[in-house]
């Protein structure tokens, strides 16, 4: 039966391209799977807002055994994802997950791993749950600006912008940002940029003497005291790729 011209004037089907959060499962426990997301989770309440989830199974080992995906899917579900795709190598994972109405995407690109993408993983409590980045959008965001100080306990995040930070950060007090953070001012809390993965995030501070630093789930930590040419001073942190692997970079700024 031919298509009529009133059929096609009432849609069109054209490419497009969804941002996707990719969790990287190491372990089928789901019971610890669970306990550990709420763990990370209550650090960053309101992480993740209805975010779309790829399951990637390819960092589990082949053995696991099987997997309750509705469980599995509920659980994350619980939590503000929505998973729904799949990629996996093992044709009894894959039929299970198709199954629970996951689609398969083998061909999906898994940007670097951020800190706290695994469940099973023994992760300070002070990092927060971090997966590989959406892609950006295409115009200009507008940075947040916060021109008041944070108390210890207090929490702002930037969710796919920069944050410029204009008074001080105190001892407890934490800023998260899926861009760059610039604060304008001592850093004493936590300063955590590139979120949800953006390795080429940076961390500006007035007077660098953090808690915790962390770019795209690579982070450190107070117990690792920062050389004395930047501790209180001001410096900026990027992210550096080597043989010996990903480290923070920490370098004063020229006055």
């Amino acid at each position: 039966m031919p298509i009529s011209s009133d059929s096609l004037a009432v849609y069109d089907i054209k490419s497009a391209d969804l941002p996707l959060v990719a969790f990287q499962l190491k372990s089928a426990d789901l019971q610890a799977v669970g306990q550990a997301l709420q763990a990370q989770l209550a650090e960053s309440p309101g992480f993740f807002d209805q975010d779309p989830v790829l399951i990637d199974l390819d960092t589990l080992a082949d053995d696991a055994g099987a997997i309750d995906f509705p469980i599995l899917i509920g659980l994350l579900r619980q939590h503000g994802l929505q998973p729904l795709a799949i990629k996996t190598s093992q044709p009894g994972w894959l039929q299970a997950a198709r199954a629970a109405g996951l689609v398969q995407a083998d061909d999906a690109r898994i940007r670097r791993q951020a800190l706290g993408a695994s469940a099973s993983a023994a992760v300070p409590a002070a990092a927060p749950p971090s997966p590989p980045a959406p892609v950006a959008p295409s115009g200009p965001v507008e940075a947040m600006v916060l021109d008041k100080p944070l108390r210890s306990g207090q929490q702002i995040y930037a969710k796919g912008r920069d944050l410029i930070v204009l008074s001080m950060v105190n001892p407890g007090a934490e800023v998260i940002a899926d861009g760059h953070i610039h604060i304008y001012a001592p850093l004493r809390g936590k300063a955590i940029a590139g979120a949800r993965g953006f390795s080429g995030a940076r961390i500006f501070a007035q007077s660098m003497d953090p808690e915790l630093i962390s770019i795209a789930g690579v982070y450190r930590t107070s117990e690792n005291p920062l050389p004395a040419d930047v501790r209180g001073r001001a410096a900026h942190v990027s992210l550096q790729s080597g043989a010996q692997g990903d480290k923070l970079l920490i370098v004063p700024l020229e006055t």
